[in-house]
């Protein structure tokens, strides 16, 4: 099977793109959580789900990430990544009405500072069940970091996860959730354009 030679971020268009909520204040994630419910409410064409217990999961979950590639030499610059996933995937941009995207060669990104999952972190961590979720059945790549030069190996052995576009997005978080190839960029330097536009 053939790499896609590129990672791609998705955004509204109303945002900027690399806005993490994981690096705002307990203050600016409040407001910022209310305008993305109130838009969200406004507009169901904007998919994204952010519930209470959104943010302790994340934490948790990218803290669970970033230990486990520590474990595996990686060199984290941040706490929390830059999210892109490998290739194309018609589902994360159906989560919008407006969805822009910024595509990296992966092939140029920093091996010590880029770290990937299968699928996505939430899933492969594997602490949903604490915040309600259903359990996904215990998979090889679940609870793994996997560096960059594993790429081709892990698609080898697992192939492509099908990212076609959802029907309906209704509670897909609660639902079987593999879409795609989580790939995390624990440095500023490969997007620092778009962070300083």
């Amino acid at each position: 099977m053939t790499l896609p030679d590129n990672i791609t971020h998705y955004y509204s268009c109303l945002d900027r793109p690399f806005r993490n909520l994981s690096d705002l204040t307990a203050g600016e994630l409040a407001l910022v959580l209310e305008k993305l419910n109130e838009r969200k409410a406004k507009n169901p064409a904007f998919k994204r789900v952010f519930g209470k217990r959104y943010m302790d999961f994340r934490r948790r979950t990218e803290a669970k990430l970033r230990g486990l590639f520590q474990a595996r030499g990686g060199k984290p610059e941040k706490q929390s990544p830059h999210y892109f996933v490998l290739g194309d995937c018609e589902w994360f941009s159906g989560l919008y009405p407006d969805p822009g995207t910024v595509k990296l060669d992966w092939r140029s990104l920093p091996i010590e500072a880029a770290s990937f999952t299968y699928p996505d972190s939430f899933v492969s961590m594997r602490l949903g069940q604490d915040y309600g979720l259903p359990p996904e059945p215990l998979q090889p790549y679940h609870e793994r970091v996997f560096l960059l030069d594993e790429l081709a190996d892990v698609v080898a052995r697992h192939g492509m996860p099908d990212g076609s576009r959802d029907e309906t997005y209704s509670g897909y978080h609660k639902r079987k959730f593999e879409k795609y190839i989580e790939v995390q960029v624990w440095t500023d330097g490969p997007v620092l354009d778009y962070l300083q536009g």
